[in-house]
């Protein structure tokens, strides 16, 4: 009876032991399947950023990744759709906007590199010149607070408006407008995806659209703006991922390949210009 207890213990114990090695290589698999994958799914704006995406698709392919090509219309659930793996990179965020999202929201996100700037521009159906513009004039920009030092730039750039001594004008808002000659009047209560709409309606002297949503319009930023942000701005859009994959390599092959010359040469000459490629 003795001899069959211990036999059976041992069995047990042996057993065990072979789901536990087993439980290992299983855990050791999962987190390098991911990166063994060929596919790699990426979230993005309609234009230009999937677009761009496309063109690169063939390029991937020849270094042995599929991409898969989600569409996004709005600012938030890229976001989301990374944090909770419904897909591997998302392309849609310049650099503050991705900054806010994470501080807000605790994202463990990083930023593999930066890949291309869309100037943002402000456009107009009742003047054709920044001359033109009346005091009191309504100008009507989005709800994304990340965007508005960007816009107030453009406006004190134009001399339109002066921001406070020691603001940072990266994170400004209307708030920190000290010199406001024009009287100039702010909306900015309306999601980004409809400001295209809103100049089409005709509503505001000034509507500041982002240039994805412009190009949606079939408006050209550098040839249809009444302003325009300067080259030197540091709202570069990004590939955003969650911290954990930031060596995987089919990233890097994708940072890789946006970044190659033919391709920048194909971006500068498919927006004419109106989307700038940058160094990573």
């Amino acid at each position: 009876m003795k001899k069959k207890i211990l036999g059976f213990a041992a069995a047990t114990l042996l057993t065990i032991g072979l789901a536990a090695c087993g439980n290992s290589g299983s855990d050791s698999a999962d987190s390098s399947s991911k990166e063994e994958s060929k596919t790699l799914v990426v979230g993005a704006s309609p234009t230009p950023h999937a677009e761009i995406l496309e063109h690169v698709k063939p390029l991937l392919e020849k270094e042995g990744v599929k991409l898969e090509i989600k569409k996004f219309d709005d600012y938030v659930l890229p976001n989301k759709a990374l944090a909770d793996g419904d897909i591997d990179v998302n392309y849609f965020q310049h650099k503050p906007f991705f900054n806010k999202a994470v501080k807000e929201n605790d994202y463990k996100f990083s930023d593999v590199g930066a890949v291309h700037i869309e100037p943002m521009g402000l456009y107009s159906k009742k003047i054709k010149d920044i001359k033109e513009l009346k005091n009191g004039a309504t100008i009507i920009t989005s709800n994304s607070e990340s965007d508005w030092g960007r816009i107030i730039t453009i406006l004190q750039d134009a001399d339109l408006v002066k921001v406070k001594e020691g603001v940072d004008l990266e994170t400004a808002t209307f708030e920190d407008i000290a010199e406001n000659p024009k009287e100039l009047k702010f909306e900015h209560s309306i999601d980004p995806a409809l400001l295209a709409t809103t100049y089409g309606n005709d509503e505001g002297d000034l509507v500041a659209i982002n240039a994805n949503f412009a190009y949606g319009a079939g408006l050209n930023p550098v040839k249809d703006a009444i302003l325009l942000e300067k080259d030197t701005s540091p709202y570069a859009n990004i590939l955003a991922v969650r911290t954990e994959d930031k060596n995987d390599a089919r990233v890097k092959k994708l940072v890789k390949v946006l970044h190659e010359k033919d391709v920048q040469d194909w971006i500068l000459e498919k927006w004419d210009g109106s989307v700038k490629p940058v160094e990573k």
